[in-house]
């Protein structure tokens, strides 16, 4: 698979925070974003912003804090600087393994659902461990197992029916390829943190059409992408996909099961 069918660009952005923020990103970021304050850290470091949900429940939990917000896509930070301008709130973009902070300088890292995409997890996790004070926390929240989570599912089961050669697709294989929680403590752990703890949280996501989450998942993640590279339309498999979220979940409303592994840790 090209890079392109790795990473968020184009209108991709866009339509990521249209379609799927709201069906399965936002639910989450509450969680998250509660589990951060919960400590009233007045600095914070956010890793693969994305387009800024999560920013947005920090600001509103934490007034007055410094939340520096980051993103590896030029066009996730583009346009999350624009829809997330919050008081406090700075954006920029910036790997996840060379963060723009000095040493011992930021008291919470969090991220939600990026350090699937990230290539070495326990360099993520040390690079965040550089910028932490002592006594620092890290908070990432990554999705779980594809089993526990119904939309993803039911996509990767629609398109490996369509390819009988592929054993997975982008869903199964970035977002939902991370989901082991012994792996996920295991990284941490050899990353240099302590009190590691992994959580399963599991909520249900909402959809107001199948037909709609097809869209935002074909326009707004690589899994476009590789449908294109593999059959040069999505309009074929559009309609499966369709067709098996809603044999599943119902066709508008849409309701299904989704699980995250929500670690936290300390310097």
């Amino acid at each position: 698979m090209s890079h392109a069918a790795t990473s968020f660009h184009g209108s991709m952005p866009a339509a990521y925070e249209d379609g799927l923020v709201p069906v399965l990103f936002e639910p989450y970021a509450a969680v998250v974003a509660d589990r951060v304050a919960a400590s009233g850290p007045r600095r914070v470091l956010e890793v693969s912003a994305g387009t800024g949900v999560l920013t947005r429940a920090l600001a509103a939990r934490l007034p007055g804090a410094d939340v520096l917000a980051t993103d590896l896509s030029p066009a996730m930070v583009e346009l999350a600087a624009r829809i997330s301008a919050r008081p406090g709130v700075r954006w920029q973009q910036a790997d996840a393994l060379a963060l723009p902070a000095g040493d011992c300088t930021v008291d919470v890292v969090t991220s939600q659902f990026g350090l699937m995409f990230v290539p070495d997890p326990v360099a993520a996790h040390r690079e965040a461990r550089r910028v932490l004070v002592d006594g620092g926390r890290l908070v990432v929240a990554v999705w779980g197992h594809l089993a526990g989570n119904g939309l993803a599912a039911a996509l990767d089961a629609a398109l490996r029916a369509r390819w009988p050669d592929a054993t997975t697709t982008f869903v199964g294989r970035t977002p939902h390829g991370y989901g082991d929680p012994d792996r996920v403590a295991a990284d941490a752990t050899a990353a240099g943190f302590r009190d590691v703890q992994v959580e399963t949280v599991a909520l249900v996501s909402r959809a107001p059409s199948a037909s709609g989450v097809v869209r935002a998942f074909l326009a707004g993640t690589p899994l476009g992408i590789e449908v294109l590279e593999r059959e040069g339309s999505t309009e074929g498999a559009a309609a499966d996909l369709v067709a098996e979220v809603a044999r599943r979940f119902g066709d508008h409303p849409v309701e299904a099961p989704m699980t995250a592994l929500l670690l936290t840790a300390t310097r």
